[in-house]
This record gives structure tokens, C-alpha cells and sequence, in this order.
């Protein structure tokens, strides 16, 4: 029996996963907060517990995510590229790109019929399109973020958000408040500014289908709505979403 385990460090959230002989064996997902090599040595940690495991039992780590190089406990550091696309493999073999929305940042990538990166874009220095965004959005509006996917599918009319600068985007929805829009419309145009912030930058490496949304934003129904209806193809999703860099970093492993 082989066990290994991939630790992907974002810029919100920590997330493990261990496969026992390249088979699922168990994800788990904390906050990073300000220290990340104490999450990632807690989120492996508190894993091999759920699990029943000892440290010892893992024959080798691969880490991945933004702070992938402060992970000590690791055996090889890993760039998300190239983990997100090994995870979304392994997750559904037919997939040929992803679109990965995270904490910080947005990629897409395309591979190649044996699974093989052949061309990526991303956008990691502005904050558009990304889950810090929707947070921003989140708190400008007093609502729960875990709810906005089901409020925006209840919006008559999407309000028109012009701007993709998260500070004067900020602005605008607190503009749109005043003038008395809803929740729920203000909140379906936020899904379809990102929809339009990441399609552009994915249209440019030309997605193939089947297209694979990886990371935490992929909870939000709404945000998959949008991008399905400005990219013009379904978006697969997996009850992985989240941890599809992780797998991927254990994948790598092998």
C-alpha cells in the first residue's frame, strides 16, 4: 500500500489530500490565515487524523499553491498549473482545459489529450475576477457570501457593474444600494463582470471542451452560470472543486 499527500497553500484557504494507491483516500480544507507553513503542517495533520494515519505512514508530499515553498514537511513544490491540470485528470479524464478562479488569482489552461499542459494564461496581479473580490462585494453588500449563488439565480434583471477594479467596483455597488437595486441584481451583475473578466483572459489560449472550473469560487452557481453563458460551453463541476490542486500535488507524487 503507497499513501501520498498533496498540500495546496492559497492565499484563503489550506487544503490536503491523500491517495492510497492513486485512489481518493480523504481532502481537508482550513484557513490559511497568516502563517502558512502552521496551516500547512495543521490541514496535513488534522487529515492524517480523520483518517487514522500517522506521518510516517505518507511516503511522499508534494506541495502547491502560493505558499508551496514554505512547506517544509513537503518533498517537492509543485506550481499550481501543473496541479490544478493533473487534478482535473484525475477527477474527470476527458477534461482538455480548466478555468481555476482562487483567493488571489484566476488561470486558465489547456492540455492535451494525454493530459499534458500545451498552453495557460493567468491574471495574479489585479484582484478582479478573483475571490478577494467577491468578498469586497460581500461585505459592501452585508451578505453572506455562501448565499450568493442562490441569489443571483433570483435576479430579474442583472445591474450593469462597468468596472472590474475591485475598489471602483466597490464604489459602483455602493452606488447601485442607493439608488435602491436589489440584492439579488446587484449581485448577478458581480457574477457577470467576473464571468467577463475571465472569459477574456481564457479565450485568448482557445478552450477546448470538455472545460473543468476548479477552485473555491466554483461552489457559486452563479459565477458557473455566467461564465457558462459568455464562453458558450458547459463547465464541468466536481464536489472536488476545491481541492483539485491538492489532488493534483498528490498525483504529481507518483
Amino acid at each position: 500500500m503507497s499513501l501520498t499527500a498533496g498540500i495546496d497553500i492559497g492565499s484563503i484557504t489550506a487544503k490536503a489530500a491523500i491517495l492510497r494507491d492513486g485512489e481518493l483516500l480523504g481532502t481537508r480544507v482550513i484557513f490559511t490565515g497568516y502563517n502558512a507553513e502552521a496551516a500547512g503542517r495543521r490541514v496535513f495533520e488534522e487529515l492524517l487524523a480523520e483518517l487514522g494515519l500517522v506521518p510516517p505512514d505518507i511516503v511522499r508530499i508534494v506541495a502547491t499553491g502560493y505558499g508551496r515553498r514554505s512547506v517544509s514537511i513537503a518533498n517537492k513544490a509543485v506550481t499550481e498549473i501543473m496541479c490544478h491540470a493533473a487534478g482535473a485528470r484525475f477527477l474527470d479524464p476527458s477534461v482538455r482545459s480548466l478555468i481555476d478562479i482562487g483567493g488571489q488569482d484566476s488561470k486558465a489552461v489547456v492540455m492535451d489529450e494525454n493530459g499534458r499542459v500545451t498552453n495557460f494564461t493567468m491574471n495574479d496581479k489585479c484582484a478582479a475576477g478573483t475571490g478577494r473580490f467577491l468578498e469586497v462585494m460581500a461585505r459592501a453588500l452585508e451578505a453572506d457570501l455562501d448565499e450568493f449563488g442562490a441569489l443571483s439565480l433570483r435576479a430579474e434583471r442583472p445591474a450593469k457593474i462597468s468596472s472590474l477594479c475591485t475598489v471602483f467596483a466597490e464604489s459602483e455597488v455602493i452606488s447601485l444600494i442607493a439608488r435602491g437595486e436589489t440584492r439579488e441584481n446587484i449581485i448577478a451583475g458581480i457574477h457577470e463582470a467576473i464571468a467577463s473578466r475571465v472569459s477574456a483572459m481564457a479565450n485568448r489560449i482557445g478552450l477546448a471542451a470538455p472545460l473543468m472550473m476548479t477552485g473555491g469560487v466554483a461552489r457559486n452557481a452563479g459565477v458557473v452560470q455566467a461564465l457558462e453563458k459568455v464562453i458558450g460551453m458547459p463547465v464541468v463541476i466536481s464536489p472536488y472543486a476545491q481541492v483539485t490542486g491538492a489532488i493534483g500535488a498528490a498525483v504529481f507524487t507518483r
